[in-house]
């Protein structure tokens, strides 16, 4: 690196000298200062440059592989016609053995052994001729396009057995098309590909199948769209830096008056890389083009739509509309309160059941608003401190979420909530024998609206949601991703929520609501024993995911994450056996299993999500990258989620009030668990923001399909 800006060749070298003992000694280090700056630059754009260049090679020759084999496939679709045509004369006259693996129905070839010993040993010869023909034309044709292509194999690529086994064809490959087991799909394919390639006593053998195809086709889109953006960034990165340095000198030049320093430094970062390369220029004409060819049908608002996605344009309609349902949610509340008051619903002894069905369906809408609203406000954090969700989530950004949106949500679900205990409390008053029905009804409308298929009600997002809540679901079988491990997070926040779910579904869907009492939910002991299991169930969720991710990375430290799951999973085990014999011993149980699991979750909250507790950090307990600017909130927050992971103590507590004075405390809690993984949130992302900054991760890497297996 020069140390300042005037030592180069020859005239110029004698000028910048000149120049530099003639000025001042601050605008020496001023100049020096910006000529290290520049070479920083210059160094980084020339890294990522080579980077963004080596991967669209790989990348465009991993798509001609792919149109290769696709034409390959094609064209053989025909003979296989003509294939299935002889194998149904042939049986007429005498028994045939199996189609080759080769030649079968399903699309799928294999690149090396395409007939076996025993399938050669019975059967029509001419048959088992033809059929060997066609295999090893397709398998030379497979190999052929990938040797083009720059893929290797080994031994002699053609070569003939004279084993007497009809001269079989040997082609030993070290090629594979690889697409990561994903979910159980992709994973049992990949097993039985495995199980047969042991199987098989004539070497590896890598299967061509359509379905394989497919998904290649997929990963290497998903590879040039994530390639257009990184050349997007980039060429932001160079405007940019080349605006800056002239907006510099520029106001040096009033400051100094040193016009003839100006020149200098203006002349070198013209002809530096970033200001004057032009290759990431034509890569990315020639990955739209590509793209525009090969996945958009030559149709250029298709490909524009994939490579260069834009946000909706924000309106006043979304902020409009949830002012409405706010002030209509409020004015319907203020309503019901009052008819209730005025009905002695919370003074009458007389109205357990009711009670009973309106906390739970209340209580369960009122947290996924509430949830929803936090959702919103974490939404807004990050937008006005510049962190990238939608990266970090791989979310499309024309389709997700706005804080807009997310406020609209919370503000028409409690707008429709209230809405419904209104009619129910009017029917209930009236005399209909009925109106217990109603918030079933709201029930069977919420699901309905979930899976609607229509492109209603933010459909993309619905759709994404029940995605996540699949892969949480069937976790460890799908690969686990970071909304995945987000929202189950979230889920271990919302187990009163589940609990109301549990109610929800045994009193409407057993029809209770017909024909028998509440009661027979509550004091069912098959109840009681599931309502313990879903206590269990986010944690088990993300113990799963942490053990997937173990095995997948081998980061011990998915380990550490997995024990701490466990350890609350004991924790909730011990609270629920106290709950049913509150003796002396387990409360001792309670207090042990319960404080060690909080002192494991706020150890892994502050250290490990959260960043803080940095060794040698110039930020006192904290770490040295902050979004914020006031260090004091930082303080705050950590004693807030300290009180806050503490509201297990409630539990232990037995204070003495009247059953509605429980229900409003059960529901407090459960509020005040919300509002901490809403906190926790914020925090959570900062610090993967900072992160992917560090590193500089701005766009995501796709591992590509067609690759070369080692070989010794």
């Amino acid at each position: 690196m020069s140390s300042h800006f005037g030592v180069q060749e020859d005239e110029e070298s004698g000028d910048s000298g000149e120049f530099v003992r003639s000025t001042d000694k601050h605008e020496r280090e001023f100049l020096e200062k910006a000529d290290e700056e520049l070479e920083k630059v210059n160094t980084f754009y020339a890294a990522q440059e080579a980077e963004l260049l080596g991967r669209g090679e790989a990348l465009i020759d991993q798509l001609r592989i792919l149109a290769d084999v696709k034409r390959i496939l094609d064209d053989h679709a025909a003979t296989r016609h003509a294939r299935g045509s002889l194998l149904g004369r042939s049986r007429s006259m005498r028994a045939v053995a199996p189609p080759s693996p080769a030649l079968s129905n399903s699309g799928r070839y294999l690149l090396s052994g395409l007939a076996t010993p025993q399938s050669m040993s019975d059967g029509s010869v001419e048959l088992q001729q033809a059929q060997m023909t066609e295999g090893a034309a397709v398998a030379d044709e497979v190999m052929a396009a990938l040797e083009r292509n720059g893929v290797s194999f080994v031994g002699l690529p053609g070569k003939k057995e004279g084993s007497g086994r009809g001269g079989r064809l040997q082609l030993p490959s070290t090629v594979r098309i690889d697409i990561p087991a994903s979910n159980p799909g992709r994973a049992a394919l990949k097993v039985w590909e495995e199980l047969v390639n042991v199987l098989r006593k004539d070497g590896a053998a890598a299967f061509v199948h359509r379905k394989k195809v497919q998904h290649a086709e997929k990963n290497i889109r998903d590879a040039f769209m994530a390639l257009y953006r990184g050349l997007e960034l980039l060429k932001k990165f160079s405007s940019l830096n080349v605006k800056a340095f002239t907006k510099i000198l520029k106001k040096f030049v009033k400051v100094s008056e040193q016009q003839r320093a100006t020149d200098l430094f203006s002349q070198k970062s013209k002809r530096s890389s970033f200001s004057t390369s032009n290759k990431v220029l034509q890569l990315s004409d020639e990955v739209e083009s590509l793209f525009l060819k090969n996945f958009a049908g030559n149709d250029r608002m298709v490909a524009m739509k994939y490579l260069n996605p834009q946000r909706p344009k924000n309106t006043h309609m979304i902020t409009f509309l949830v002012g409405l349902f706010t002030g209509t949610f409020v004015s319907l509340f203020i309503i019901y309160a009052i008819l209730a008051h005025v009905s002695g619903i919370f003074a009458s002894a007389g109205n357990t059941a009711y009670m009973e069905i309106v906390y739970h369906v209340f209580s369960m809408f009122a947290l996924i608003s509430l949830h929803c609203f936090l959702y919103g406000c974490n939404l807004f954090m990050w937008k006005s401190t510049r962190i990238n969700q939608n990266f970090i989530f791989d979310f499309a950004p024309n389709t997700a979420l706005t804080h807009r949106d997310a406020f609209l949500m919370s503000a028409s679900i409690m707008c429709t909530v209230v809405t419904a205990l209104v009619i129910n409390l009017f029917l209930r008053n009236a005399g209909a024998s009925y109106a217990n029905a109603v918030p079933g009804g709201l029930i069977v409308l919420s699901a309905g609206l979930l899976f609607c298929p229509f492109n209603v009600f933010y459909r993309s997002t619905r759709y994404c949601f029940m995605r996540i809540m699949r892969n949480i679901i069937f976790s460890p079988f799908y690969k686990v991703l970071m909304a995945d491990f987000f929202m189950a997070d979230q889920l271990t926040s919302q187990i009163p929520l589940l609990r109301h779910m549990e109610f929800a579904a045994c009193y409407f869907m057993a029809g209770s609501f017909r024909a028998n009492p509440y009661e027979t939910c509550t004091n069912s002991q098959q109840y009681k024993h599931l309502a313990y299991a879903i206590s269990f169930l986010p944690y088990y969720w993300r113990a799963m995911q942490c053990l997937r991710r173990y095995f997948e990375e081998h980061d011990i430290n998915q380990l550490a994450n997995a024990g701490k799951y466990v350890s609350a999973m004991v924790a909730a085990a011990v609270r629920f056996k106290y709950s049913a014999t509150p003796t002396p011993f387990w409360v001792w149980l309670v207090l042990i299993s319960s404080s060690g699991a909080t002192v494991y979750q706020l150890y892994w909250d502050f250290v490990k999500d959260w960043g803080f507790f940095t060794p040698k950090s110039k930020n006192l307990w904290l770490r040295d990258g902050l979004i914020l600017k006031n260090k004091f909130t930082y303080y705050i927050s950590m004693m807030l989620n300290l009180v806050l992971r503490l509201a297990w103590t409630e539990s232990v507590m037995k204070i003495r009030v009247s059953k509605n004075e429980t229900r409003l405390l059960d529901f407090s809690l459960a509020s005040l668990e919300i509002i901490r993984r809403g906190h926790w949130n914020f925090y959570r992302l900062e610090n993967e923001h900072l992160n992917n900054v560090g590193k500089f991760r701005a766009v995501k890497t796709v591992p590509l399909p067609f690759r070369e297996l080692e070989t010794d």
